[in-house]
This record gives structure tokens, C-alpha cells and sequence, in this order.
């Protein structure tokens, strides 16, 4: 089983977005990976490239804590390609500690 943890808004700031999701969320995503769920895929609002190197390292540094379960974190632009992320990592059994972005 996926379990998706959706996380709406973070700041702007780079520094701030990664401080805001420590702060608030990363405790509901270690409760979701302690759930039975399989796996855990969060999904983060879209961002700029600025983001993909706090945001890669939240995915290595949860999947390597976690495992074996799966953890991924994926952004898009828009619910259509949301869904998609989401369809592709629930058939995507050997993918974790990944970073997926999507763009416009």
C-alpha cells in the first residue's frame, strides 16, 4: 500500500521551505512510514531548481532510515501529472530515496 502525504504550501525561500517542512511535516512522515503502508511518496508543491537539493536529500537520507519501505518525493505542477507520479511509483517497486519533479 502507497501512502501520500500532501504538504500544499512551504516558503519561497529555500533555507525557509526545508526549515518549515522539518518543523511541520517531517514528523507526520515518519509517522506515516511507521503506519503499514509500503511505501510513502510526499508531495510537495512545485518549486524552482534552487529546491532539489534539500529535497533529494530529505528523499535519500528518510529512504535509507526507513527501509525497506519505500520513500519518494515528487512535485508537479498540476493534478494530471500529480496522478501520473503517483500511478508510475505504485508500480515502481524498486525506486526509492528519489526526487521526481515534474515541470509545465
Amino acid at each position: 500500500m502507497q501512502a501520500v502525504l500532501t504538504i500544499d504550501r512551504l516558503p519561497e525561500c529555500e533555507i525557509e521551505a526545508a526549515a518549515s517542512f522539518h518543523a511541520h511535516w517531517l514528523e507526520a512522515a515518519r509517522e506515516a512510514l511507521s503506519d503499514e503502508a509500503d511505501s510513502l511518496v510526499l508531495a510537495l508543491p512545485s518549486a524552482p531548481t534552487s529546491h532539489d537539493d534539500w529535497r533529494r536529500a530529505l528523499a535519500r537520507d528518510l529512504a535509507r532510515a526507513h527501509a525497506p519501505k519505500l520513500v519518494n518525493i515528487i512535485s508537479a505542477p498540476d493534478s494530471a501529472t500529480r496522478d501520473a507520479m503517483l500511478s508510475y511509483l505504485m508500480d515502481a517497486p524498486g525506486v526509492t530515496g528519489q526526487y521526481l519533479p515534474g515541470h509545465e
